[in-house]
């Protein structure tokens, strides 16, 4: 499949990658600049291939409750949660965000590859409930721009008062002459907006955001600069850190899981009593320039004790990083062990996540 902005990306000479069936951008000229834009200046991003679903009705906020481990009911008009999507056995089937648009009217964006998986388990959980699911994705664009330039660059399009629009907050706006719902959110531990927008307008939406920005140093940004970013701010990819096998206690993200929230939801019982996760995710920081990579293990004292879920050698810090996980025991800070890259043991050190955080 290709997004509404395919030509546009192959006039850019971008490079293409398959991802979740979609052919998207991975790079357009140097992912390290990509990367440095994004932390300096900013990048522009085409995530269309991500799922748009609109849950609408008077007991929208009641089955999203159910249907996830937040308690979206409680989120206010104009602002988003990140919550996720769990199995009747306490497994992630997706994380995402919910953006809660007026009373009855709710956006839940899902990863691409899950999208189709996650409507369908929305239709049937909302089955019950006073609610309608309408999956959107075909017909919706998404653009990003993230890095401390964003507010120049999106104020100089819009009349939208981008100082009260807080993190985690949306509202329909007029961006370069096209109608957007416009949120601070993001992926890259930037400051940022996601424009969503109808497909028909994507290219338009592009066109201004890059004419905008290119006195601040905007370059258009690919799949690659955004996972080094993403694993920069820790953030967990879905397929890597996050999975059916694992629960949101394994990422360390339990907190998103609402017991206190009235009624039931799909895996609480099992949640309950997986409070406790056999492994647990953290950072992990190298000393030379090998960096670890998805699938490696770890060991101390020669003993298997864990796994890499994502590593790459950081564009910002400039050493390797990584997340893994790894038996408790092994979790504390400071903590030294050694990842095997193929078949060399290199020295790792287990540290506090985020790796990176904006100043």
């Amino acid at each position: 499949m290709k997004t509404a902005l395919h030509e546009v990306h192959t006039g850019l000479g971008a490079s293409f990658t398959d991802f979740a069936g979609w052919s998207m951008p991975v790079r357009y000229s140097s992912e390290l600049a990509e990367h440095r834009a994004v932390r300096e200046a900013a990048g522009l991003f085409d995530l269309s291939h991500m799922g748009e679903i609109e849950v609408t009705g008077p007991q929208a906020g009641d089955a999203l409750d159910y249907a996830f481990v937040g308690r979206l009911s409680a989120v206010r008009p104009g602002r988003a949660r990140y919550t996720m999507m769990c199995n009747a056995e306490g497994g992630v089937l997706d994380d995402l965000v919910v953006y809660r648009l007026a009373d009855e009217h709710y956006l839940v964006v899902a990863n691409a590859g899950n999208a189709a998986v996650v409507s369908a388990e929305l239709t049937a959980r909302a089955g019950g409930f006073d609610a309608e699911v309408t999956d959107r994705s075909a017909e919706t664009s998404l653009i990003a721009v993230q890095g401390p330039a964003a507010v120049d660059i999106v104020g100089k399009l819009t009349d939208a008062d981008l100082s009260s629009l807080k993190y985690y907050a949306s509202t329909p706006a007029v961006v370069g002459g096209q109608d957007v719902l416009l949120a601070r959110t993001g992926y890259t531990g930037e400051d940022g907006f996601e424009l969503y927008v109808p497909g028909e307008r994507a290219a338009a939406v592009w066109r201004v955001l890059t004419e905008a920005g290119e006195p601040h140093g905007l370059l258009p940004a690919g799949l690659a600069c955004r996972d080094t970013l993403r694993l920069e701010a820790g953030m967990p990819l879905y397929g890597n850190e996050l999975s059916t096998e694992l629960t949101p206690f394994h990422a360390g993200l339990g907190r998103v899981v609402k017991f206190d929230k009235p009624g039931d939801f799909v895996g609480r019982a099992a949640l309950d009593t997986r409070r406790d996760p056999d492994r647990v995710l953290v950072g992990l920081k190298g000393s030379g320039r090998r960096a670890p990579r998805h699938g490696y293990r770890l060991l101390a004292d020669g003993e298997d004790v864990g796994e890499i879920t994502s590593g790459a050698l950081s564009p910002t810090l400039g050493y390797p990083i990584a997340m893994a996980y790894v038996l408790p025991a092994h979790a504390e800070p400071g903590t030294a062990l050694s990842a095997d890259v193929r078949g060399r043991e290199e020295p790792v050190e287990v540290v506090p996540l985020p790796f990176y955080r904006r100043s």
